[in-house]
């Protein structure tokens, strides 16, 4: 009977060893692992915000726009998914507007009301929340090394990546939160009370598994040629 319940805890045991044993097919599930520890580490020590997320959101998908543009020619089993490498150049530009309006919107007008939030936000924008900071050295990386050991990956240089999918959505799940939840019940959504903040950041971290679902067929991918 032992023998039986250690053999069935051993099975359940499988898939977690399999990810430390073989994290490098297991990549994302290490992504979405760090970041959602980072992120409840920052809820609980008070430092978690709207624009917390909506900013790394935003910071992720730069890495990805910027690391993928330098590193796709030396990646041969990268596929290059949208159109032309000019679309970084709009990429670039798209991911431009974006951040004058997160960090205008989100980080001073929305929070402008709120002592507290705006400190917090007023950390994270110049990199003194080292929870945000560890998270996104994660990310920059993670990307390198997957290109360094010839990961197969899907790069996307135009608007319309899954990682930019989810920054649109985001922003639209931020702007909700805001107008519709933080600003209704100002003494609750505050840095300092984790359960609002974990009210705050759990819309989020759904977002963060929708972007793992998306691109989680790059590890099938297969060959091909850049033209």
């Amino acid at each position: 009977m032992n023998s039986v319940l250690l053999w069935l805890n051993f099975i359940k045991m499988k898939p977690f060893l399999s990810i430390i044993e073989r994290p490098l097919q297991h990549y994302r599930q290490w992504d979405f692992l760090i970041f959602t520890v980072l992120t409840l580490l920052s809820v609980v020590n008070g430092q978690s915000t709207v624009f917390y997320l909506l900013y790394f959101f935003w910071w992720n998908e730069f890495i990805y726009l910027v690391v993928d543009r330098l590193c796709y020619k030396q990646n041969s089993n990268v596929v290059y998914e949208n159109g032309h490498s000019a679309n970084f150049g709009g990429g670039l530009f798209l991911m431009g507007i974006y951040w004058v309006f997160i960090v205008v919107f989100f980080s001073f007008i929305a929070s402008s009301n709120n002592h507290e939030i705006m400190i917090a936000n007023m950390q994270v924008l110049f990199f003194h929340n080292w929870f945000f900071n560890i998270n996104l050295i994660f990310v920059l990386l993670e990307r390198l090394y997957l290109h360094k050991k010839q990961q197969p990956l899907k790069v996307y240089f135009g608007a319309f990546s899954p990682n930019a999918i989810v920054l649109h959505i985001s922003i639209v799940v931020g702007g909700v939160l805001i107008f519709f939840v933080v600003k209704r019940y100002p003494e609750f959504f505050t840095p300092e009370n984790t359960w609002g903040s974990v009210v705050i950041a759990l819309p989020f971290l759904l977002l963060k598994m929708g972007m793992q679902y998306l691109t989680a067929s790059d590890n099938k991918i297969n060959k091909r040629n850049f033209q």
